[in-house]
């Protein structure tokens, strides 16, 4: 599974898997955005987020216009149960 640029690679039987894809014309940032996510759980989870981007690179410069950007994003996550349940 990887994580950042490129869409994750979902383990072999993945619990869950959000996806969204988002399209603009225009797209221009007035502050360069610091975005970050985090998995949080026990160390049998296996989880990965990324994104494949159209138009826009993985590092936005402030003030610069954008056009045609189509960014897919995924997440996937699997879950782990205790052993004793």
């Amino acid at each position: 599974m990887n994580a950042g640029s490129g869409k994750p690679v979902p383990p072999e039987s993945a619990d869950i898997e959000l996806t969204a894809t988002v399209q603009a014309d225009e797209l221009r940032f007035g502050e360069v955005p610091r975005t970050r996510v985090d998995f949080t759980g026990g160390p049998d989870r296996k989880s990965g987020s990324g994104s494949d981007r159209t138009n826009l690179p993985d590092r936005v410069e402030k003030n610069v216009t954008y056009r045609r950007v189509q960014v897919d994003y995924a997440l996937v996550s699997t879950l782990s149960l205790p052993a004793d349940e």
